[in-house]
């Protein structure tokens, strides 16, 4: 069972497990000052959204270095993927912006027993009309 998909990396215990989602979505304004009164704000349109997943990794268990390696690699391509939770919500098209690891618990050649990973994306589409062009391209690629 699937948690989530990064374009074809999926999230699943064998691969990289997470345990948290944050979801943070901003809406932009600009703001024109007045004299004598408040400023006003005026709706200029929604911002990225981004979206943070973070767990922990027990390589014995669950994942590990190869799936972090890939989500590096996808990261490295400067490629926007679609991202799919289980539930089958489409957020749309996100970069990779930040991987984060953090090891403990060594083995004695030097592996980590435990990975804490935190894993940061932003929304680099404009809206969920371009994300559906967007997976048919990526269908029509790997089916290529």
């Amino acid at each position: 069972m699937a948690l989530a998909a990064l374009g074809l990396f999926v999230f699943q215990l064998k691969t990289t497990p997470y345990q948290n989602m944050q979801i943070n979505k901003r809406w932009r304004y600009g703001v024109n000052s007045r004299i004598g009164t408040r400023p006003t704000c005026q709706f200029i349109g929604p911002d990225n959204d981004d979206i943070t997943l973070s767990g922990s990794l027990y390589p014995e268990l669950t994942g590990g270095k190869v799936s972090l390696v890939v989500l590096e690699m996808m990261a490295e391509s400067g490629k926007a993927w679609s991202f799919l939770d289980g539930d089958g919500n489409i957020y749309g098209m996100f970069v990779i912006e930040e991987i984060s690891q953090n090891k403990s618990y060594f083995f004695a050649n030097g592996a980590a027993r435990k990975i804490d990973f935190t894993l940061k994306l932003k929304r680099a589409d404009s809206s969920l009309s371009a994300v559906f062009g967007d997976l048919s391209q990526q269908l029509a690629g790997i089916l290529s």
